[in-house]
């Protein structure tokens, strides 16, 4: 077998190849960064065998959920078949489909609106209506960087996001909230949210701020992440249409076996259906 030595300059030709293929800069950094990861692990003399790779595996399976391991192994999965190592590939974690949804990570309205009142007493204005965006957009934290002065004006946002194209509505009375908000930042052109120095506000800065006001709200730490929001408008907009196609355009789901794990009940709702049914003597 060739021996595989696994080289800087490999890596680097790689993610050259992810920009050629359009990926998202958030994708390049993340599989550079879980490669960098692999990379670390490996013996001096930085050969790469399945064996080293299958180990490693196993050693993610012991620490992190299916999803983040299936994750990390998708970077190197990556690398390898563009370097042409495809005896190197290991196979994902198999995951059990889930059924329910995990009602202690759930964010309800009510918990909803004492993280806008916490952030409105801290007067935390930004945080305040990026959350009001995502609960009544339902859009990607990823796309928040797409809500422009502009789109307020057109009533719409135009998303370019991981080489997909959508359109999202915004209502008349998020337009007017955030417009009011960018008069007073003086705000009269580009992203809506944007850091001190002006760039638009990512991931890490959103949870960073909503895990330190989920304490004053009195709101779950295991509640208060970014993508929460967009459960919320999945199933607050499901209870009321109970259109499952239509949320997954809105959504951008290209399945809408993907929409489903938005709105699935959780255990103790089918616990409590099951006891209904009256069929235990």
């Amino acid at each position: 077998m060739k021996r595989r030595v696994m080289r800087q300059e490999d890596v680097a030709e790689f993610c050259r190849y992810l920009q050629g293929e359009e990926r998202s800069q958030g994708t390049i950094e993340t599989y550079r960064r879980e490669i960098r990861a692999f990379a670390a692990t490996l013996p001096e003399n930085r050969v790469v065998t399945k064996e080293v790779v299958v180990a490693w595996k196993e050693t993610l399976a012991k620490r992190y959920a299916v999803s983040t391991v299936n994750g990390k192994l998708a970077a190197l999965n990556g690398l390898f078949s563009f370097l042409g190592w495809r005896e190197c590939r290991v196979k994902p974690l198999r995951r059990q489909r889930e059924l329910f949804r995990d009602k202690g990570r759930e964010l309800d309205k009510g918990e909803y609106l004492r993280l806008l009142a916490a952030a409105k007493r801290r007067e935390n204005w930004r945080l305040y209506y990026l959350m009001e965006t995502l609960a009544s957009t339902g859009m990607r934290v990823s796309e928040l960087r797409f809500v422009t002065v502009q789109a307020l004006a057109a009533g719409r946002v135009r998303v370019d996001c991981k080489g997909k194209h959508r359109t999202i509505f915004l209502t008349a009375k998020l337009c007017r909230a955030l417009g009011n908000y960018c008069r007073r930042q003086k705000r009269t052109s580009g992203p809506v949210f944007v850091t001190r120095t002006g760039r638009p506000v990512d991931r890490s800065n959103i949870w960073r701020e909503m895990r330190a006001l989920s304490t004053q709200a009195g709101v779950g730490e295991r509640k208060v992440f970014p993508h929460n929001f967009r459960h919320l408008f999945a199933r607050a907009f499901y209870s009321l249409e109970k259109d499952m196609a239509k949320l997954a355009d809105l959504l951008g789901h290209a399945s809408v076996e993907t929409t489903r794990i938005y709105i699935m009940e959780s255990g103790a709702e089918h616990k409590r259906q099951v006891e209904r049914l009256g069929l235990v003597i």
